[in-house]
């Protein structure tokens, strides 16, 4: 959601955090603090801007893949498929936009794909929160640690091949995936919403 005017950020503190439960349960955080002018973060401080950054965020990873991944949207959710339509690797519910005081979050269900091996369970989500900022005036520099999580995800292969081979392959290429769009936010370039759910906030 970072900048409108071209406006110079620097992201740094990236972080990892991805645990298995006993049952099976992913939960993978990354994490980055994005740095800009505070004068900035305030004109991006809205619905419109969140709802950008979550589509930056698909964009991003189509991208990256060589569009061999791509993103279906529909009326109730979207499909993340490999080429087409029948190879729909996860499927979202609608997304649910909270910005409020100093946290922002963009939170989806993950409603089924070939990824998973328990449907309706599990969540991704973009959190963005507010950081106390250095100095007094406009061009003080105001933080934002950006999140990026996926919650209570059961992924298939691990049920049915091997939990080591998801640590060693599906797993990683999401970290490092999440990443680069971390890294990504520091260029500003944000994508236009398909949804446009938030076009006149």
């Amino acid at each position: 959601m970072f900048r409108p005017h071209q406006t110079p950020a620097e992201v740094t503190d990236l972080e990892d955090e991805t645990l298995t439960a006993a049952n099976g349960a992913v939960r993978s955080v990354q994490s980055a603090t994005v740095e800009m002018p505070a004068e900035a973060l305030d004109e991006l401080w809205n619905p419109r801007y969140l709802e950008r950054l979550a589509r930056t965020y698909w964009a991003y990873l189509s991208r990256v893949t060589l569009h061999l991944i791509r993103i279906h949207y529909r009326p109730d959710g979207r499909d993340v498929v490999f080429l087409f339509k029948p190879f729909r690797l996860l499927s979202f519910a609608t997304p649910v936009y909270d910005l409020s005081g100093d946290s922002g979050t963009v939170t989806w269900s993950i409603a089924g794909g070939l990824l998973v091996s328990r449907r309706g369970e599990g969540l991704l989500r973009i959190t963005v929160h507010r950081l106390p900022i250095l100095g007094g005036d406009a061009l003080a520099t105001a933080k934002v640690r950006v999140d990026v999580e996926v919650s209570n995800f059961y992924p298939a292969i691990a049920e049915k091949i091997s939990s080591h081979l998801y640590r060693w392959t599906q797993s990683k290429i999401h970290v490092l995936v999440t990443y680069g769009f971390l890294r990504r936010l520091a260029k500003g370039e944000l994508e236009p919403s398909v949804a446009k759910r938030f076009e006149d906030s």
